[in-house]
């Protein structure tokens, strides 16, 4: 097997990034990273080199370039494993709209209240738009936690792709102190305690860049 390699923004700020990186790692799978500071004046040229879109993530696997964050982590459960997916039809499709909606959605969320695993804005950016979205996450969260998540701490029991896509969102709650109750705080709190996400925030704490804005 080819080796594989993810190429990544900064981890203070890239969520993005990290949600096929938490897949990668939370399937086993070795691979190298390359990391692209997104302040860098040469960033432009650099993502270039790696990537079509101009944008991380990227995944390398030999001559193969997946270079969009739900496209790589559907490959990693494709080739590598499947259980990063429900083994359940019907909850494999209602984990795979939730991503969905994740993906293309929650844009108030993802302007007022943007990646900062470092710092700490306690009440910073809750509008009444950015309110509705985080309900609306929150009913997601309950929803798949009550009817699929009994065999485990995770949406669906155990960790899919879909905790991958709400991770960077349990990081964002914790910079803007956005309070969690009942199901939500202790589906917050796994995702928390993973090691591999708890390896991700340190060595966002390690990095020295600073960025002014990226969701």
């Amino acid at each position: 097997m080819t080796e594989l390699t993810l190429v990544i923004g900064d981890k203070n700020y890239s969520s993005w990034s990290l949600r096929p990186w938490l897949v990668m790692k939370q399937a086993g799978l070795k691979f190298s990273e390359i990391k692209i500071p997104l302040g860098s004046p040469a960033r432009h040229a650099e993502l270039r080199r790696y990537s079509p879109s101009g944008k991380v993530p990227v995944l390398i696997d030999g001559d193969l370039k997946v270079w969009e964050s739900l496209a790589i982590c559907e490959y990693v459960a494709e080739r590598f494993a499947n259980h990063l997916w429900p083994a359940d039809i019907a909850e494999k499709a209602i984990a795979r709209s939730i991503c969905a909606e994740m993906h293309a959605g929650f844009h108030n969320l993802r302007e007022n209240m943007p990646l900062d695993c470092r710092n700490r804005y306690p009440g910073e950016g809750m509008t009444p738009a950015t309110e509705a979205e985080i309900d609306r996450i929150i009913a997601i969260w309950r929803k798949c936690r009550q009817k699929f998540g009994k065999s485990g701490n995770m949406l669906f029991g155990n960790f899919t792709v879909a905790d991958a896509m709400f991770a960077p969102v349990v990081l964002r709650f914790v910079t803007y102190d956005v309070k969690l109750y009942s199901e939500a705080r202790d589906y917050a709190d796994a995702i928390l305690a993973l090691p591999a996400l708890q390896e991700w925030v340190a060595e966002a704490y390690k990095e020295s860049e600073s960025v002014l804005h990226l969701i």
